[in-house]
């Protein structure tokens, strides 16, 4: 079942690699609410705005160069979410992209990246991503 959950991750990460719009509606829920959080944005709650979002951004100046790794599923029965880290240009970004089984598949209906704070030293304060350590007080 993680597979098929990384599968459809994975599905929305090439969706923005190649900026295909038609893709990236495919990966997004239709029946159940979605919403999504770019960083630096304020939080996008229906889908129209949300493809629009994706149109603007495909379509932008934005690097293309988007990279995604450390991805750790965490499937449940009907829903099931994935944690990973994303690197677009020189940002690094870590993802938490929840679905939803729609007529039998993975659908998106969350989305929100964020920057990935760094100590000195390096490492990030909760630790990489995809470790089970806790967050610091």
């Amino acid at each position: 079942m993680s597979d098929a959950l990384l599968a459809a991750n994975r599905r929305f990460y090439e969706a923005f690699s190649r900026a295909d719009l038609s893709a990236m509606d495919d990966v997004w829920a239709r029946v159940v609410p979605v919403t999504c959080v770019h960083p630096g944005w304020t939080p996008l709650v229906e889908r129209e705005e949300i493809m629009e979002s994706w149109q603007a951004i495909l379509a932008g100046s934005a690097p293309r160069e988007i990279e995604y790794g450390a991805a750790e599923a965490f499937p449940g029965e009907d829903m099931g979410y994935v944690i990973c880290a994303q690197t677009i240009g020189d940002t690094e970004l870590v993802a938490t992209n929840i679905f939803v089984r729609e007529d039998g598949e993975w659908k998106m209906v969350h989305h929100h990246a964020g920057p990935v704070v760094r100590r000195r030293g390096g490492r990030p304060p909760s630790g990489p991503v995809g470790s089970s350590g806790q967050m610091p007080n």
